[in-house]
């Protein structure tokens, strides 16, 4: 088995491997994990394999029990509720602070939501089961897992409350400054039709904002990619949820005794 150090967030191999961690010594790249005492951690190092995650994979299907859990340590997962007609709604967004599977993670439930990576990246995987049995045997796991499906709560209610009350411009804005914080760089490979796909909105109505906001210099658009320009001017043009979301994503890293590095406002 190998060690494990900060480079496994790029860590670039297509075949599982292994993890073996010491929590003393290493930071395993997950928020939601780095809450957890060094006991709990020794316990589900042995648990854990790395993999990869290409964009597009699916996390978890609709109505059913995931097989594994995944703990980002890279890249961006989606959560869509899928309608009766095929239409989808976004739900949750999640990056290096948690787990795809936050609904999931403390007893299974049959949801119409499907989970993929909208960003590829990497994780840190562990069979659904085997933490299901260890949270419940284990009371800091539990509790860790608990906050961190309350987080999820809150951060869902707002889309809820976002997705009436919000704009298609709002909503953009709001979500790409929300890519940006989980991963860090203001570089996102999404297309507008995928944006589109997970606020709801009809395609051209995100190619006609997209098109304003790169016309005012704030978002620069090239085949498959989206550059965040001007973060200060995309705050002002997000709506209050953003600020929201974002107080929330700093308590949850506050209990892991970490700090947001927000990018620098241009």
């Amino acid at each position: 088995m190998e060690p494990c150090d900060r480079r496994c967030v790029g860590w670039p191999t297509v075949t599982a491997t292994n993890l073996w961690c010491d929590p003393m010594t290493y930071a395993l790249s997950n928020v939601l994990l780095d809450m957890l005492p060094v006991e709990t951690v020794r316990s589900l190092s042995s648990q854990l394999m790395r993999v990869p995650l290409p964009a597009q994979t699916i996390l978890y299907e609709e109505n059913e029990t995931p097989q594994y859990a995944h703990f980002l340590t890279s890249g961006i997962a989606s959560a869509v509720n899928i309608m009766s007609d095929g239409q989808r709604v976004e739900v949750a967004v999640v990056g290096r602070e948690g787990a795809p599977q936050g609904i999931h993670l403390l007893a299974p439930i049959s949801v119409p939501t499907r989970c993929f990576m909208q960003i590829a990246g990497t994780a840190l995987r562990m069979d659904y089961r085997v933490l299901l049995r260890m949270q419940a045997k284990d009371e800091h796991l539990r509790r860790a897992l608990l906050a961190y499906a309350q987080y999820q709560n809150l951060i869902t209610a707002q889309f809820v409350a976002c997705g009436r009350l919000h704009g298609v411009r709002e909503r953009l804005a709001r979500r790409l400054l929300m890519l940006q914080d989980r991963m860090g760089d203001g570089v996102l490979k999404l297309t507008q039709a995928s944006l589109a796909g997970t606020l709801g909105a009809q395609r051209t109505t995100v190619t006609e904002v997209c098109g304003e906001l790169e016309h005012k210099g704030i978002l620069a658009h090239e085949r498959g990619t989206l550059r965040i320009l001007q973060r200060s001017a995309l705050e002002a043009a997000s709506c209050e949820c953003y600020r929201v979301t974002r107080r929330l994503l700093d308590s949850l890293y506050a209990e892991a005794g970490q700090r947001v590095n927000y990018p620098a406002a241009g």
